[in-house]
């Protein structure tokens, strides 16, 4: 079972259908319990990075989170779920984050063609070997980003990044632990493909 952790970020709908579409079981649950006896997470994330890494705090998640990644648990942060498994974010202030993985949140820069939020359809550029995260999609595929903040200092995690004015962190991966900047819910077949084979690890 693939449970996305539930602290208040709102609609997960989406994420759930897909997994569902999948034939993945998927629950959305704060539970302890559950959380812990789940296969793999999935930490969504929406809005500003201190708003929600106080929710996660909060609710005692982050530490949950922090636990299970070190059990080996396999883990996919998406989006603002992403960045919070960076060391800190540099957004309205500095504020800290899970920690799993090396990097500064930053903001995307922007420029006379390139508005921020970055928002929109844009294709993926594979670093490295390639992601078993990525087994079922090819190179150039298209996924959907809706974002204003990027990882930085973040080479040695980085398994994708996407053109936007510049080279902007896209997805992440070390061990166990994963991320999409992008919404894989939101990116028709590509992230269905991509959903997929995080279900599989």
């Amino acid at each position: 079972m693939i449970a996305i952790i539930d602290y208040g970020v709102g609609n997960l709908f989406s994420l759930v259908s897909s997994l569902k579409y999948i034939g993945q079981e998927a629950e959305v649950t704060a539970d302890e319990a559950t959380l812990t006896r789940a296969d793999k997470l999935i930490l969504p994330g929406v809005g500003a990075f201190e708003d929600a890494s106080a929710r996660l705090r909060t609710t005692k998640l982050d530490q949950l989170v922090i636990r299970e990644a070190a059990r080996g648990k396999p883990i996919l942060g998406i989006c603002l779920g992403m960045q919070m498994l960076f060391e800190k974010s540099l957004e309205f202030g500095t504020h800290e984050g899970l920690g799993l993985l090396r990097g500064v949140i930053a903001p995307i820069p922007s420029d006379a063609e390139h508005k921020i939020p970055h928002m929109g359809w844009n294709a993926l550029q594979f670093k490295g070997e390639k992601s078993p995260l990525f087994k079922y999609i090819d190179e150039g595929d298209h996924v959907y980003f809706v974002h204003s903040y990027h990882a930085v200092d973040c080479e040695n995690s980085v398994i994708a990044t996407t053109e936007y004015g510049m080279n902007v962190t896209a997805a992440v991966a070390q061990g166990n632990v994963f991320g999409a900047q992008f919404h894989p819910e939101k990116s028709g077949t590509v992230g269905l493909n991509i959903l997929r084979a995080f279900a599989e690890m």
